[in-house]
């Protein structure tokens, strides 16, 4: 099964399913003498483990990480780092009735066209429980961004169905998220959205929305002109996310209703230094870092599995009704905040490696 491994020079590889014996990342490439522990990835796993609040799922997994190769005496060999959490709360009786049937929405039926088999349990490695793995690899890579080049990344709740926040991102800090289970920075739209959810759970259905992410004090330079541009490998990394549907970087699709004066970025100069003095191009050009900040948006669907009745269609080729049951995410964006903070240090890490390996 290819596609199983992200980056160039800061590579990961992950493996594991959703009711398997556990999660797994191999991060090759990582330079050596970063100090990293247990605790500091458990901080991120943490922010994104099911159970942590009344509007995601109940299933009850802590996610313990392992760090099992790769650190010695609390710091990167700059060998392979082998990263592992066993699952606790697996039910894969739960799926007995799912296997005989595609589900809508679900990988369900790809996956049977692609290998001739699928791991009905919890969509086996279709499952978002697979990002565990991402978050972990992209706990070390973010804090190695800051502690060696001051990057900040964040990226918070924008978007709640027809529910959304106009708060500034330059304002926006990570105590601002965390303040919320939603983890949207603004208080009074937090809770609008929060209510949205309750509601929309009640009805047993779920709901989709917007996140918007945030990299600060991004060295200019980043980013392989043509195939690889920082911008287009941003994109592939959020879409790569389940559950994404869309990606735009800068002011994106609200773009085409400027005219070019309005839209370039003019060049100024700012304590002696070249900067813009507008940023809609969202901190690239000619998908080059340009030293602003980046920002992006994502949009994120309604969670496929609802306990509403649907129409599908059976192996036995049979139209049928059904109705899912179990454990699901009403609403996924709060628990896909800190996913998205892990590939955006991911991108930005291996971009910088690339860099480094050109330029010096």
């Amino acid at each position: 099964m290819a596609g199983n491994s992200f980056g160039q020079l800061f590579k990961i590889t992950t493996c594991g399913e959703s009711h398997g014996g556990a999660l797994a990342v191999i991060i090759d490439g990582c330079p050596s003498g970063l100090e990293i522990s247990e605790a500091d990835i458990q901080k991120e796993l943490d922010r994104r483990k099911p159970g942590q609040s009344s509007i995601t799922t109940p299933r009850k997994e802590e996610d313990i990480i392992h760090i099992l190769s790769g650190v010695f005496e609390g710091k990167t060999t700059g060998t392979p780092i082998l990263l592992l959490a066993y699952n606790a709360d697996m039910r894969p009786e739960d799926y007995d009735e799912i296997k005989k049937l595609y589900r809508p929405s679900h990988a369900d039926f790809t996956y049977l066209m692609k290998y001739g088999m699928r791991d009905f349990r919890g969509s086996g490695r279709a499952s978002a429980r697979e990002t565990l793995a991402r978050v972990a690899a992209g706990a070390i890579a973010k804090k190695y961004l800051k502690q060696h080049l001051n990057i900040d990344i964040l990226s918070y709740v924008e978007q709640v169905g027809n529910i959304s926040t106009k708060i500034d991102y330059h304002s926006v800090e990570v105590e601002d998220i965390e303040a919320n289970i939603i983890r949207c920075p603004d208080p009074a739209i937090a809770s609008q959205m929060i209510q949205l959810i309750d509601a929309v759970k009640a009805e047993g259905d779920s709901i989709g929305g917007v996140i918007k992410g945030v990299i600060r004090h991004v060295p200019s330079g980043l980013g392989e002109p043509v195939f690889d541009k920082l911008s287009a490998d941003l994109g592939k990394a959020m879409l790569s996310i389940n559950a994404v549907k869309g990606f735009e970087i800068g002011t994106g699709f609200s773009c085409v209703e400027m005219r070019g004066s309005q839209h370039n970025d003019p060049f100024i100069i700012e304590d002696g230094k070249v900067k813009m003095k507008t940023n809609y191009a969202g901190g690239t050009l000619g998908g080059i870092s340009t030293g602003e900040d980046i920002y992006f948006r994502i949009a994120l669907k309604p969670v496929s599995t609802i306990n509403k009745q649907q129409q599908t269609v059976n192996l036995d080729n049979q139209m049928i009704s059904f109705a899912a049951e179990g454990r699901h995410d009403p609403c996924v964006l709060p628990r896909a905040v800190p996913i998205v903070d892990a590939m955006s240090a991911l991108v930005i890490m291996d971009h910088y490696l690339r860099q480094k390996a050109q330029n010096g």
